[in-house]
């Protein structure tokens, strides 16, 4: 069963931009970094993937950019999930300051299973199901006072 999960990032220099914030194109990449993240503790990251020969690649998104980042603070990119079918799976973010509990960022992101070999869709396997299901909806992702931190 999936569930909430956060990556607490430091936003360093080259993350700013000329206008002396976060460059936009950085939160897209947070996305991915934090996808990842998330995979690999499901157990389910690029080694499971190259194995099972089929992996989950974006195939759209959605964002929206609420308020600035700056050098030095310190950030956590929150994401679960929220929705799956025989082929798509879909992902949803928040990233927020956790010293004022301000959400910087919200987006999400359609996945599609894909046959590595080909790059044609391919139905999930058993295995990406079990995974990559949503979170219980009694969970609420934008409770910024529980820390859903992998640990280390």
């Amino acid at each position: 069963m999936s569930t909430i999960f956060d990556l607490k990032i430091q936003v360093q220099p080259e993350h700013i931009d000329v206008l002396g914030h976060v460059n936009n194109v950085v939160y897209i990449q947070w996305m991915q970094d934090v996808a990842e993240s998330h995979i690999e503790t499901l157990g389910l990251g690029l080694a499971e993937y190259i194995q099972l020969k089929h992996a989950m690649v974006a195939v759209e998104h959605h964002v929206q950019y609420r308020k600035a980042a700056l050098e030095g603070e310190e950030i956590i990119l929150r994401t679960w999930l929220d929705d799956i079918n025989a082929l798509y799976s879909s992902r949803q973010y928040a990233f927020y300051r956790p010293k004022d509990q301000n959400i910087l960022f919200v987006g999400n992101t359609k996945w599609a299973c894909i046959e590595i070999a080909t790059g044609r869709p391919k139905r999930m396997s058993p295995s990406f199901i079990h995974a990559y299901q949503p979170i219980p909806v009694d969970l609420n992702p934008m409770d910024f006072s529980i820390s859903y931190a992998a640990m280390e």
